[in-house]
This record gives structure tokens, sequence and C-alpha cells, in this order.
């Protein structure tokens, strides 16, 4: 019958059209993920720049960013509706096209509104070139070849971000800001080309029924309200700011209410269809996605911020050091594409996701004791470390996730894994930031106890530090000045280094909470799979 699947063994006829074709499609999908995951990093670097340009606060320019990731998330649990409603061909290809017009308007933006408005835009176009693109490639590879194919797309994702800030100061050291975003045109023309070209729309998806206008009210309601409330909490003291309480009980109740609502019976065509997380390997998948995505993006806020205000490291050399990490991310994905493409994987799955989560905790280990004198050799080798950890988790978890259900569900799993990835960067930005601000108190709190009067070490570096200011021309009063405010930077300085420290290991302490979910995890069985008989 029309519109079912092909099941068993893989007919040779089956192998023409859209499989035939399949890695060219491959390409184009990865270049157009390559370029919405870079686009959300690189911009982080020109803020300053932009802020400077626009005439705005840098509170104000944070929108750049917040707007982008608030319309993204929103959009992402929807991708599976849409791709259903206009076909993954038209929905893809609509897609790049508004992320390549989007990029093209903020790069000409004049004001901040402006350029908030199109970064939305942008964002919602962004959504599909990720759970789209990542479902579809499940729908048109054949089983023996996922393993090898999701490493090579993952590697994508999870290099991406590692790399943005090294080309972002870069094209900002070099050229202007508006480059973070003209930089996408041919890139997007090549996905584009690519994508419509060669991929069809699959025989084996189902047409969506009624719109759950419901539901896509309650979920942009909600899941806005929420990426807002982890975007500016700690930018407006948290619960402490009326407008973050509004919205975190709004982002409470209206998700509540989604939840209710895509799983009641009288919802016939639900915008996300949450029942397929009663696959305990699927949900525990996405358990683990949310904690890659802390420590992913975590990770990416808290160094460069230790670099550069701490290492006094430059954008450039700040990205130039991060860089070998995401080759190594590279690296490590690719040999668990090998290890797990065929029939028959030769490693279990699950045995790799452990080994990552030890190599990834090591490096965390290692960054939270890092010190005011580490220099690029010390960051270098723990960022290596993570990076190659990193490839062992993402890889594996993700052939785990989409081995345990249909192809048919493809579409909406897909969804819910990016939305987990990517809520998970946000609570880890938002967690670590409060953390970092609290833990500085603490520490600086604690190192102001040892000065006091009377303290030998103090005061022979107190005498130390008044001869040193007096030899360079100071008078008595000014040196005895100049060195208790060298004395109270020392004290800041390493009462940051600490906290940076903490907040590295809370990391690691996090991946230690979570790591339980591995043994929920069930190693796919080699099963007949559906394709697309084109």
């Amino acid at each position: 019958m029309p519109g079912k699947p092909v099941v068993g063994p893989i007919p040779q006829a089956a192998l023409s059209g859209v499989s035939k074709y399949r890695w060219w499609i491959l390409l184009g999908l990865i270049t157009a993920a390559i370029m919405e995951v870079l686009d959300s990093t690189i911009v982080n670097v020109a803020l300053p720049q932009m802020a400077g340009n626009l005439g705005a606060t840098f509170e104000e320019i944070g929108w750049v960013s917040t707007g982008y990731i608030l319309s993204n998330v929103v959009v992402l649990p929807m991708t599976a509706f849409l791709a259903a409603r206009f076909g993954r061909k038209r929905y893809l290809g609509f897609s790049i096209l508004l992320f390549i017009g989007a990029s093209i308007l903020c790069g000409m933006s004049h004001s901040l509104v402006e350029l908030v408005f199109w970064r939305i835009v942008q964002g919602a176009g962004g959504a599909a070139l990720l759970s789209t693109a990542q479902a579809t490639l499940r729908q048109i590879f054949p089983i023996e070849q996922q393993g090898i194919v999701q490493a090579i797309f993952l590697m994508g994702i999870i290099v991406a971000p590692t790399l943005g800030p090294t080309l972002g100061g870069w094209i900002t050291d070099n050229y202007t800001w508006n480059w973070c975003f003209f930089i996408n045109l041919p890139i997007g023309i090549v996905s584009f080309f690519l994508v419509t070209t060669f991929l069809e729309d699959s025989i084996q998806a189902s047409k969506a029924g009624s719109i759950d206008w419901l539901g896509i009210g309650l979920m942009t309601v909600g899941l806005g309200s929420l990426q807002y409330v982890l975007e500016e909490g700690q930018r407006n003291d948290w619960f402490n700011d009326t407008t973050i309480v509004r919205l975190a009980l709004l982002s409470a109740v209206m998700l509540g209410i989604l939840i209710w609502w895509e799983l009641s019976p009288k919802n016939t065509h639900p915008v996300v269809d949450f029942r397929i997380l009663k696959n305990k390997t699927l949900s525990s998948a996405i358990f683990l996605f949310i904690a890659l995505g802390f420590g992913l993006y975590g990770g990416v806020y808290l160094f460069p911020l230790f670099a550069q205000t701490i290492l006094n490291f430059t954008p450039t050399k700040t990205g130039l050091v991060l860089l070998p990490g995401g080759l190594a991310t590279a690296t490590s994905a690719l040999i668990c594409g090998r290890l797990l493409n065929g029939k028959k994987a030769l490693v279990d799955p699950r045995v790799l996701i452990v080994l990552g989560m030890a190599i990834f905790m090591t490096s965390m280990w290692d960054l939270g004791h890092l010190t005011i004198v580490s220099g690029e050799p010390d960051t270098r080798i723990a960022l290596l470390v993570r990076g190659f950890g990193l490839g062992f988790l993402f890889a594996p978890i993700n052939q785990v996730a989409y081995a345990s259900i249909n192809p048919r569900e493809a579409q909406q799993a897909s969804g819910l894994i990016n939305l987990a990835r990517q809520l998970g960067g946000s609570f880890g930005i938002a967690i670590l930031g409060t953390y970092l601000t609290h833990r500085t108190d603490v520490h600086r709190a604690n190192l102001v106890t040892y000065l006091y009067r009377g303290n030998p070490q103090l005061e022979s570096r107190l005498q130390m530090l008044v001869a040193s200011f007096q030899h360079s021309g100071f008078s008595a009063s000014d040196a005895n000045r100049a060195a208790l405010a060298a004395l109270d930077r020392t004290v800041t300085v390493q009462a940051q280094v600490s906290s940076y420290n903490d907040s590295f290991l809370m990391i690691l302490v996090f991946f230690i909470i979570t790591a339980p979910a591995i043994f929920l995890l069930k190693r796919a069985k080699a099963a007949p799979v559906a394709i697309d008989a084109h």
C-alpha cells in the first residue's frame, strides 16, 4: 500500500532515487547544520563591537543571542508537525532560505531592534537545520550505514560551537561584525542546492491532520517564558525580580497544561507526540542529552571567560586554544561511527558512552585545577581531553536513541533530542553563571579574613609592594595606597580562579549524578529497517 514503509531486506530497486543520492544529501544537510550551530556561537565574540556600532548597552546587545535561542527553542519541538504539514523537502528548503535571508538582513541592520528581529527570524529557520535534517538522515540511509552517517552529522554539531569563537574572533579582529552573518550566504546556497536537487519527500511520512493551535500556543508561551528566565535570570537577580517570577510561574503552568493536552485522547493530532517517551531507551537518551548540553555549552561559556579575564588571552588566541579540542571531537566521533557502523556494531554503544563519560570527567578535573599561572599548554591538553570525550558521548547516545525507534518516529524524536540539548545548554549557562558569581563572593570573603595587621606574610608582601612603588617614583602615602589596591586585585583574582575551578568541578559532579541513566539504555538489536523506496 502507498505510504507504508518497505520492511525486510533492502531490495535492489529500493536503492534508486533518494537512496542513490543520499551522500549528496548528507553533504547538504551537514552544511546547513554547521551553518546553524556555528551562527549561535560565532556572534558572541562580536557582541562588544555590535554594541559600540549600534549604540547599545551590554545588556541590550545580549538580546542578539537571546532572541535567536528563544525562537529556536520554541520551533524545535514543532519541526515534526511542520515537516508533515509541508513535506520535508519544502520545509527544509524554505528553512534554509529563511536562514540565509535573515542572515543577510542581520548583517545589513542599522539598529538594535532591527537586528534582534531578524535574529528571531533566523532562529526560527535554524530549527529545521538540525532536527529535520537529522531525522531525514535516519530515514534515507540503511541501518548498516547509520553509525558512520550519524557520527559525521554529529561531528559538525559538536565541533561548530568550538570553531565559532575562533572564526568570530578572527572576523571581528580583521573585518566588521556584519561578516559574521554574511558568511552564511555561500554556505547556505550550497546547502539549498544540494537539498532541493536530490532530496524527495518520504513515502513513509504521515500527513499532518488538523492543526493543534492550542498546543502550539501553549508551547510558544511555555518554552518562550522558560528560555527568557534562563537567559535573563542571572542578570535580573533571579527571583528577586518580579518579571522573572511571573514568567517562571507562567512557564510552569503552560508547560504543565501542554503535557496534559498533548497526551489527552481528545487531542487526535498533537503538535508534539510525547507518547514516544514511553520508550525508556529514548527517554534515557534525552535525559543524557540534557547533561551533554549542560557540559558542552557550559564549558564553552566558562573557558573563554577564564582565558580572557584571568589568563589575559585575546579572543583570537582563546579560539585557537579551543580549536584542537574541536578536532579531537571530530576524531573520536569518527572512531565511534566506524565502531558502530554495520548491521552489527563492533562495540556495545554503552561501553563507548561509559568511556566518554570517564574521559570527559577527567578533563573537568583538569580544568578544575587550573591556576593564574596556567599557560596555553595546560589549557590545550585539558581541552583536547574534553573534546575527545565529547565525541565518545554524542555519537553512541545518538545511535542508541535512534536505533530504538521506528523511522516514522524519527522526526518527533529528533525534535525532542535537539530541544533537550539546547535546553541543557541554557540550564548550564544559567546555573554556572549564577554559581560562578556566588562562589567568587564566598572565596573572596574567605580570603579577606587573612588580611589583618599582624599577619607576617601580609606585612612582608605589603612592604615589598610599597618599596616597589616607591622605587617607581611614588610618594610614601601613594605607594601605600597602590600596594593596598594591588593586594585587593590579587585577592579578587584568586577568588575568581577558585570560583572557575568550582564551576568546572560542578560540571563533573553533574555528570556523575546523571551517569546512572546509561544503565537504562538498551543495546540496539539488528532489525529490518523502513526505507524510502524511491
